[in-house]
């Protein structure tokens, strides 16, 4: 168990998955979603150049390189997520509201 307290995946099926995010990114599909320039996450709107592919569940928490689990996010909330996953990162967005901070 790592520190945030779940087993990692191992490093094969890691590399696998990373190369099919990387086909992934040269697909139609992905370049729709991208043209439409909006984060998932803050709903900011974003050039295309500027977004990022985000695994809901990342891979390190035994997410998979699919179309069900690859958003668009800005740069700044990708990097903020981490390795959340989506249940997590609500209760993460919901704590900065209750606080009254902004991105």
């Amino acid at each position: 168990m790592d520190y945030f307290g779940f087993d990692g995946v191992d490093e094969a099926e890691l590399r696998r998955e990373r190369a099919k995010a990387r086909e992934l990114r040269k697909s139609r599909w992905w370049k729709q979603k991208i043209s439409q320039g909006t984060c998932y996450f803050c709903g900011g709107k974003i050039a295309a150049a500027e977004l990022t592919m985000d695994h809901l569940v990342p891979l390190g928490r035994g997410g998979r390189s699919t179309k069900d689990n690859v958003v668009c996010a800005c740069k700044t909330c990708n990097t903020t997520k981490k390795t959340m996953l989506p249940m997590e990162w609500e209760e993460y967005m919901d704590r900065i509201k209750t606080k009254g901070f902004t991105k």
